[in-house]
Order: C-alpha cells, then sequence, then structure tokens
C-alpha cells in the first residue's frame, strides 16, 4: 500500500523522537510517499534552524526526501482539497491547511496517511490514517 508521511512523522524521526528507518524496513510491502506541500514544510525547519543544527537538518531532510518520491499539487488534488475544506469548514471541525492538502494528496492517489496528529486528519471522511508504532 501507499503511505503518505505526515511532517511530524519525518521530524519526529529527525530529533531521534521515533525511529522512521526502522518503522519503514518493517513495512517492507508498502511504499512510502511525501506530499509537495510537506516539503515546504520541512525545508521551513531547515531555514529557520542555525549554525551546526541547519546542517545536521538539512542533511536528515536530503536523504529523507531522496529516498522516497514526491507527490506534487496537482489540479485533481485542488479538486479534493477545495472539497475537503468547503466540508470541514461547514461542519466547524476545520484543521490545518497543509494538513488539508496532505489529505487531499493521500485521497486523489488512495493512499494512508502516516501521522500521529490522528485527531486532526481523522477528521477527513474516507481518509485511512495509520499512526505509526
Amino acid at each position: 500500500m501507499a503511505i503518505i508521511l505526515d511532517a511530524d512523522v519525518v521530524i519526529r524521526g529527525e530529533k531521534g523522537a521515533f525511529d522512521l528507518e526502522s518503522w519503514v524496513a518493517s513495512r517492507h510491502h508498502d511504499q512510502f510517499e511525501i506530499a509537495a506541500i510537506t516539503v515546504a514544510e520541512l525545508w521551513h525547519g531547515v531555514e529557520r534552524a542555525t549554525g551546526a543544527r541547519r546542517d545536521i537538518r538539512k542533511k536528515y531532510l536530503s536523504a529523507v526526501l531522496g529516498s522516497v518520491p514526491i507527490i506534487p499539487y496537482t489540479e485533481q488534488t485542488a479538486y479534493e482539497h477545495a472539497r475537503i475544506w468547503a466540508e470541514l469548514e461547514a461542519s466547524g471541525k476545520m484543521i490545518g491547511y497543509y494538513d488539508l492538502i496532505v489529505g487531499a494528496t493521500a485521497l486523489e492517489r488512495g493512499s494512508h496517511v502516516a501521522t500521529f496528529n490522528k485527531r486532526h486528519f481523522s477528521q477527513i471522511r474516507g481518509l485511512s490514517i495509520i499512526e505509526p508504532k
């Protein structure tokens, strides 16, 4: 199955709070991906870091991004994004805009989302969520 990694999974891996490499290796039948918006979120963290921390983050992120496909924001993603946005806004259960795009990307592709933020992503109807262990 295809699994889109949310930013929090990659960030926890980088901080040593989660063994991302082992978790991915334990799911050898799955294909991991990252939504383009998540790339922006992660590079933002690199850009905000300073000194040695910046170099460490940059090296880690380059390694992660070099090992998974980056899924672009397409016209179909935009449709899914708008649909989810309107639905959540109408229900009063709005979530973060980047999470909306990650969710839309997953729904468009029929992928799951791996995240530690199950509370937000569970608001998106029809989205399959995996909470890494």
